[in-house]
């Protein structure tokens, strides 16, 4: 069993990874609606992601002797003024993701839950990876035309996009 701050903070985490997926649903269906299947389908692939981080946290708490407790999800933006929106919204809810992950590690480390600490360490690594795609993705939108060539390009490319397990 863990203590029971920490417990409550990973329930929190757990809940927050699947508003991220609710999120990345929303944003899949905005390009949906614009005929952007590509981003589409890569926005999809993000939200079954943050799913499978969700679940982690579920896994985690179990092995653990702990309950996952299901909280509310609130309602995710659906409205975005364009592609680059929708990206830099992306990137925003990574860093709050990652600023979430650091403050479990910070608390983990302050209650000496080793377990907790070697669990969380596969989340910093993955946070890393997924705020640096949105920057990437950013720089590279940053010169394109939403609609343009290079951009119906990386909407072909998107769509190639698989999960990974």
């Amino acid at each position: 069993m863990l203590p029971q701050k920490l417990t409550m903070a990973l329930n929190d985490q757990f809940n927050n990874e699947l508003q991220a997926s609710h999120s990345y649903t929303a944003m899949a269906a905005y390009f949906s609606k614009k005929g952007y299947h590509g981003f589409a389908n890569f926005y999809l692939i993000q939200s079954r992601e943050e799913h499978q981080h969700a679940m982690k946290f579920y896994d985690y708490l179990v092995t653990m002797d702990e309950k996952p407790v299901l909280q509310a999800l609130g309602e995710p933006k659906n409205d975005y003024v364009n592609a680059m929106d929708v990206l830099q919204s992306s990137l925003a809810q990574e860093k709050d993701v990652t600023s979430n992950i650091y403050a479990l590690v910070t608390l983990a480390d302050e209650l000496q839950e080793h377990s907790t600490l070697s669990f969380l360490d596969w989340f910093i690594e993955e946070q890393m990876e997924e705020e640096k795609m949105f920057r990437d993705i950013i720089a590279r939108m940053a010169h394109i035309e939403e609609g343009g060539e290079y951009f119906l390009k990386m909407n072909d490319d998107f769509a190639e996009r698989r999960l990974e397990n």
